[in-house]
């Protein structure tokens, strides 16, 4: 699994790899022969290429679904002030499985969780069981996702 922290040293990227990355951004599926052709590249450098960005956890190739079809009807976003470090409060955050996003953040709350749920009896038990008694949250807000507006992974590259 590719890091989900942000390193301070960013990988330095050539046109090629950026050009990959971006058609792997519109088809994660697009074959390395395709990719190879339009970057004018082999298909054998383009899974080495493909291969070293996942190993430095640039890219990761996933299947991202829409919870609702696969039966998780709630979805939310929770405000998270925490006392004293951060850090362990985000770590354990981030090994709950209804979790898929975390980031500590300067601001109204000091970290931000997005959960998906399969209802909100299982949101309620998230928040009142695992999420309020961890040790240094000091308070929660939740924001319930009434309609996804968009979710878009193809910001492209610098």
């Amino acid at each position: 699994m590719a890091p989900t922290t942000a390193s301070t040293d960013p990988v330095r990227l050539d046109e090629v790899s950026k050009q990959i990355i971006e058609h792997l951004q519109e088809d994660g599926r697009r074959s390395y022969a395709t990719i190879g052709r339009s970057v004018g590249l082999s298909e054998a450098a383009v899974r080495q290429r493909v291969q070293r960005l996942l190993d430095a956890g640039v890219v990761q190739i996933v299947a991202v679904t829409d919870p609702l079809q696969v039966g998780f009807t709630r979805q939310a976003m929770i405000g998270i002030n925490a006392d004293g470090d951060l850090g362990p409060v985000g770590d354990a955050l981030a090994a709950l499985p209804e979790v898929d996003y975390v980031v500590t953040t300067a601001g109204s709350f000091d970290l931000l969780a997005e959960v998906v749920c399969e209802d909100d009896d299982q949101l309620l038990a998230l928040l009142s069981d695992r999420i309020r008694t961890l040790p240094g949250v000091r308070s929660t807000e939740t924001f319930v996702y009434l309609k996804l507006n968009k979710q878009h992974y193809n910001w492209g590259t610098r």
